[in-house]
């Protein structure tokens, strides 16, 4: 059996052409946690600078805080991968990072995610020339008040030195949990 699909344009793909592409996307999407727990093992090795720990730090901040509060495993999942965008997408980090999970999460974490960066800037744009209110033009969407509780207990307190993160690895069964659900593409 041959392992590669022979067409030059998708529309003469034959059966056989898309079987094997179907058996290769799902190896490959297997090894999505491990791709993902790298993704955010990268934040380590800089990116965004000036803040006072690393986004990696960051993350497990995050994550750290929101596995204390006994959130359920896609929130703490979220929470540890909210800013893996940051060294692809920096001026929208958010997106990357919800498209990432849309397909594993429910929409509403998916939604906070996404939109997590304008309500952010809640906290600061006041001393960047920027909006800090911006998110208000959200004010009475579903999904508000768990935005701005995202970003109130995961997200802008996170950047304390002294604080005990857990470990990445402790992180590992919830990503592979959450990523090894079926998508809801596929489901």
């Amino acid at each position: 059996m041959k392992d590669q699909a022979t067409f030059t344009r998708m529309q003469d793909g034959t059966r056989e052409d898309y079987e094997i592409i179907e058996r290769a996307e799902a190896e490959f999407v297997r090894g999505l946690p491990e791709r993902v727990l790298g993704a955010v093992e990268a934040l380590a090795a800089g990116g965004l600078g000036g803040y006072p720990i690393s986004r990696y730090e960051h993350s497990l901040q995050s994550a750290s805080r929101a596995l204390r509060d006994g959130r359920d495993s896609e929130y703490v999942v979220a929470a540890l991968v909210h800013d893996i965008g940051d060294t692809l997408a920096p001026l929208s980090h958010g997106s990357l990072a919800a498209a990432v999970l849309r397909p594993y999460v429910s929409e509403r974490v998916s939604w906070i995610v996404d939109h997590h960066p304008v309500f952010q800037m809640h906290y600061y744009a006041a001393h960047t020339g920027g909006d800090p209110d911006a998110r208000e033009r959200y004010r009475g969407h579903q999904w508000f008040d768990d935005t701005v509780e995202f970003c109130e207990k995961y997200d802008e307190n996170c950047f304390d030195p002294a604080y005990q993160s857990f470990s990445l690895e402790t992180f590992a069964p919830l990503v592979k949990e959450v990523f090894g659900r079926t998508p809801w593409t596929q489901g």
